[in-house]
């Protein structure tokens, strides 16, 4: 037996983004299982620094698949939108007498976000992985971001808090390939960042965008895809909303200059 043949490493290595779902429910105890896993993530300083909010309201299903584009959002048995939360933690610091006027405050703080931010996407993930691991599929929603300010005033976030990913969970009813992923070497540097990096982005880069153009004319024969480097390309110059490092604090929580 290999390393290959552990189950949570198939699971992983066989993760694929699920966008078509039966209409079958997931029971309470999948659900309440899913969740724990998802609390038991990585939390940096141990501040707990996230929430999700389950969506089940129909109304706010469709409007959140407006916000993405997607119908399916408001099909999935199971919607989450997972949030950096520091409005928690300001609330119990001041149970301790420790408000925002405090000179030392740091709820609000850029890199109080940061670590937010990074425990809520190790949340999510063990969460996907556990909802694969049990059978079901599940996408990564970045794409309810598109309008954040209708996101915040939808989900009532307060201050403090900021909306990082979504995540759609069901029983699949399709079975996508598995999208190529860049050679291994490409994203393992051995003791430093290659110097010589320019040079070994082209050696293998033709031989990827042919991958990923096998891959998408499978998937879409009748509309063509451009290669992969064409979409980094794109993405290079495209007009992001904003180049922030780090959100600050305003009356809705958490905010990109907007």
């Amino acid at each position: 037996m290999t390393a290959y043949d552990n189950p949570t490493i198939r699971t992983l290595l066989e993760r694929r983004s699920i966008r078509n779902f039966t209409g079958e429910a997931i029971d309470d105890e999948t659900r309440a299982v899913l969740e724990e896993v998802a609390q038991r993530a990585p939390s940096s300083q141990y501040l707990n620094d996230w929430s999700a909010i389950r969506v089940t309201d129909p109304g706010l299903r469709e409007h959140l698949a407006h916000i993405g584009h997607q119908p399916y959002i408001a099909q999935a048995p199971l919607l989450y939108v997972f949030i950096a939360d520091e409005h928690r933690n300001a609330l119990i610091a001041r149970t301790r007498r420790i408000t925002s006027d405090d000179p030392d405050f740091s709820f609000d703080a850029g890199y109080r976000f940061t670590q937010a931010q990074n425990d809520t996407t190790l949340a999510l993930h063990a969460m996907e992985t556990a909802a694969n691991a049990l059978g079901l599929g599940c996408v990564v929603l970045g794409s309810l971001l598109n309008d954040i300010d209708s996101l915040i005033d939808l989900l009532r976030l307060p201050d403090l808090t900021y909306p990082v990913l979504g995540l759609a969970i069901g029983h699949p009813n399709q079975h996508p390939d598995l999208k190529p992923r860049l050679p291994r070497s490409a994203q393992f540097p051995v003791d430093h960042y290659p110097s010589d990096d320019q040079a070994s982005i082209e050696s293998y880069l033709p031989a990827f965008d042919d991958s990923v153009h096998h891959y998408y004319d499978l998937r879409h024969a009748d509309r063509p895809v451009d290669a992969f480097s064409e979409q980094i390309a794109a993405a290079a110059t495209q007009n992001v909303r904003a180049k922030a490092v780090a959100p600050t604090a305003n009356r809705q929580g958490f905010h990109l200059d907007r």
